[in-house]
C-alpha cells in the first residue's frame, strides 16, 4: 500500500508512520511543515527507524511538492492541522487556513486526481460543543463528573454544536469529508477523536494534557487546572487509535462516509484529578497544583461509547490506560532532554 500521512512527523502521525511501517510491503511518504516543537526529533527517529519511509517537508497547501505521491496514493491519513482551542481563540485566521482551506485544498486536489483513495480525518470530539444540555453531575467523592443520562458514553446520534473557532473549523471541514463521500462518492471517513495519548507526544498546557501533567511531575515543576479538575475523558492509547485507521482503510467500501465517535470508552474514563493522582502515585512524587477559570467551550464530560465502531469495523480498546501510561512515562523518561 501507498500510503500518506499529512501531519506526519507531529505525535499521532510519527505512531502511524511505525504502525504501518511494520508492513515492508507499504511504501509511506510523510508531509510535514514542522511548525511543531519536537518534530524534526521524531522525523529523524522514523528516517533512521523505517527504510520505506520519505519525508517531505512542506505545508499541506504546497500540493505541487508531493502532487507526484497523492496521484498514487492508496490511502491518504489527513492528521495536520492546528490542534488547541486556545490558540485558535488567540489567532481564529491561522486556525481557519489550517483546518479548513489547507483541509479543502486537499480533499479537492484527491477528487479531481485520485478520488478512489481512501481518505482518513482526524476529528475531535469538540464538534459536540460544550455539551451542556446533558444532565451533568459532579461526584465529590470519585472527583468527577457523570452524566446521568449517557452512562456508556456518548454516540454519533449525538448533534453536532460547534463552540469556539477550533470547534468551528474542525466541525466545518468534518462535514465536507462527510459530505465529499455523498456528492462525489469518494472514500472519506471520519474519526471524532476523545483524548489520545502515548509515546512521541510533547504535550503542551494546552494540548496533550496526560504527557504534558506526566512531564511536568518528571520535571517536578508545578501543574495548572483549568476549572475544578473534575472534568471526564476517556482516554485512549494512540496505537488502538492507529488500527482503527488501518481496519477503516481495509474495510473502506464497507464504512465509506461514515463518522465514527472514537476513545478510551467507559472503562478508561477518568478525571483530570484522577489522571493527575495516578501520575503522582506513578512517579512518587507531589507536585504544586492551582486551578484557573474553566476554558472557553470545554467540556465536563465527554466519554465515547465506540458502539458503532465497534459494530462495524469490530474494533475494540486493547490497551488499558494504565498499561498504556507506563508505556508512555517510560518514553517521557529516556526523552526528557526533547522537552
Amino acid at each position: 500500500m501507498k500510503l500518506l500521512i499529512t501531519g506526519g512527523a507531529g505525535f499521532i502521525g510519527t505512531n502511524t508512520a511505525l504502525y504501518f511501517a511494520k508492513n515492508k510491503q507499504n511504501q509511506i511518504t510523510i508531509v510535514d511543515d514542522f511548525s511543531r516543537p519536537g518534530v524534526e526529533v521524531n522525523a529523524n527517529y522514523l528516517n533512521k527507524q523505517i527504510s520505506n519511509i520519505q519525508i517531505i517537508k512542506c505545508g499541506v497547501c504546497d500540493i505541487k511538492k508531493y502532487i507526484s505521491v497523492l496521484k498514487n496514493a492508496d490511502a491518504v491519513i489527513h492528521l495536520a492541522g492546528q490542534t488547541a482551542v486556545t490558540k485558535s481563540i488567540q489567532d481564529p485566521l491561522h486556525d481557519f487556513e489550517t483546518n479548513i482551506h489547507a483541509s479543502f485544498v486537499l480533499l479537492d486536489t484527491i477528487r479531481n486526481i485520485n478520488p478512489k483513495t481512501a481518505f482518513i480525518y482526524s476529528s475531535t470530539n469538540k464538534v459536540y460543543g460544550d455539551l451542556d444540555r446533558h444532565k451533568i453531575r459532579k461526584n465529590k467523592t470519585k472527583k468527577q463528573y457523570e452524566d446521568a443520562c449517557h452512562p456508556k458514553g456518548l454516540g454519533e446520534e449525538e448533534p453536532v454544536e460547534f463552540i469556539s473557532p477550533y470547534g468551528c473549523s474542525k466541525g466545518a471541514f468534518d462535514m465536507y469529508a462527510l459530505d465529499f463521500a455523498r456528492i462525489y462518492s469518494m472514500n472519506t471517513v471520519v474519526f471524532r477523536q476523545s483524548c489520545i495519548y502515548g509515546p512521541f507526544q510533547m504535550g503542551v498546557e494546552d494540548q496533550g494534557w496526560v504527557a504534558h501533567f506526566s512531564k511536568q511531575i518528571l520535571k517536578k515543576k508545578p501543574i495548572t487546572i483549568f476549572g475544578d479538575g473534575f472534568q471526564v475523558r476517556d482516554l485512549l492509547y494512540v496505537e488502538d487509535l492507529v488500527e482503527a485507521y488501518d481496519l477503516a482503510i481495509k474495510n473502506i467500501k464497507k464504512v465509506r462516509g461514515s463518522a465514527f465517535n472514537i476513545g478510551g470508552g467507559i472503562n478508561n474514563a477518568y478525571s483530570v484529578i484522577q489522571v493527575i493522582n495516578l501520575l503522582q502515585k506513578n512517579m512518587k512524587q507531589v507536585i504544586p497544583v492551582s486551578y484557573v477559570d474553566s476554558r472557553l467551550g470545554d467540556q465536563k464530560y465527554f466519554v465515547s461509547a465506540n458502539k458503532k465502531i465497534g459494530k462495524e469495523l469490530n474494533w475494540k480498546v486493547r490497551t488499558d490506560f494504565k498499561q498504556g501510561l507506563q508505556h508512555m512515562i517510560d518514553w517521557q523518561k529516556k526523552n526528557l532532554h526533547l522537552f
